[in-house]
């Protein structure tokens, strides 16, 4: 019987290094390891496994998110490997992303302060990632950024993968085709990342999870299907543990052959020069907008947001550029 992790079969062998970690929900949504996330508060979202729509078998987690930050809602886990971290999974989306920032997953991220994240979702209608702690954007959310990303496909299973590396290092791919505009690190040039490097950044993830996070008043359902956490990429065909036997309901057994794979990666000395960044987001529940301003807080740079619903940094814009309402929730420096 398949355990819902490849995690502990390998621990008692491997003990200084991470088993990957695989689940397709077959066997039902153990809790134990795939536990509920709702940071600070959670107002109607709802995980549930639902035997009525998968990537491969019968089940898939479904996660209704509900408007407005409190109807945020994820399912995850704590095993997250140290260094190189790869994430593949076949996502389904009900409605296409919009205009208002929204996250479908999120990684507590010790490097960023306590309850910090780094955060995948979207805005503009595009993929991207966001850092909760100076509110960055891979891409820029500039013309030739939102054009340089994409959209998530909606209605069916989608494979979604990315690579986050302790240099800082980002790789993302939708249904195996590199997404340039959400690629970043030393030695690689990203023409619509200037926001995301200029601060130096070195992830330490302590969990990842799956779900839905508006900032608005978006709402949103998500499907999650064979799940894969690993130290190397699996790609989209790739779906079973590396070390245990999967039976499925049928009487039909399927067993993988166990892969060791040695992975040598070069260091990479890089110098970089960042200006210290000041302002500090923190997201908090909203019930009536309002905007902060301090005389003291800098000027926003171009493309950067400077107001909306619940927004708290600056409010100003840099010479040359003006502070323009795309929505009630977002307003940015054009």
């Amino acid at each position: 019987m398949l355990a819902q992790t490849a995690l502990l079969a390998a621990a008692a062998l491997l003990p200084l290094s991470f088993a990957q970690i695989s689940e397709d929900f077959e066997n039902g949504w153990d809790q134990s390891k795939w536990s509920i996330y709702a940071p600070d508060c959670n107002q109607g979202g709802s995980v549930s496994l639902d035997s009525s729509t998968a990537h491969s078998g019968s089940n898939s987690i479904k996660v209704s998110g509900a408007g407005g930050y409190c109807g945020h809602i994820f399912v995850g886990t704590k095993q997250v490997p140290a260094g190189d971290v790869y994430v593949r999974a076949w996502i389904k989306a009900s409605k296409a992303l919009t205009s208002s920032h929204v996250t479908f997953i999120t990684m507590p991220d010790s490097s960023l302060g306590t309850n910090k994240h780094l955060r995948i979702g979207g805005q503009n209608s595009i993929l991207m990632y966001n850092r909760e702690t100076d509110d960055a954007t891979l891409p820029d959310l500039s013309p030739q950024g939102v054009a340089a990303s994409t959209a998530l496909p909606t209605g069916s299973f989608q494979c979604f993968e990315y690579h986050i590396g302790s240099d800082g290092t980002i790789e993302t791919w939708l249904n195996g085709n590199a997404i340039s505009a959400l690629t970043v690190g030393p030695g690689i040039t990203n023409p619509n990342g200037q926001q995301w490097v200029r601060s130096s950044y070195s992830p330490k993830l302590t969990g990842i999870y799956f779900g839905w996070e508006s900032y608005g008043g978006d709402t949103n359902t998500f499907w999650y299907d064979d799940i894969v956490i690993g130290s190397s990429r699996v790609g989209c065909s790739g779906s079973q543990p590396t070390t245990t036997a999967r039976t499925t309901t049928t009487t039909t057994a399927r067993t993988t052959t166990p892969v060791t794979t040695t992975r040598t990666t070069t260091p990479v000395t890089t110098t970089r020069t960042t200006t210290p960044v000041t302002t500090i987001r923190t997201t908090t529940p909203v019930t009536t907008p309002s905007t902060t301003t301090t005389a003291s807080s800098p000027a926003q740079s171009q493309w950067g947001q400077c107001g909306g619903v619940g927004w708290t940094g600056p409010t100003t814009c840099v010479s040359g550029t003006t502070c323009q309402a795309l929505n009630p929730y977002y307003s940015q420096c054009l």
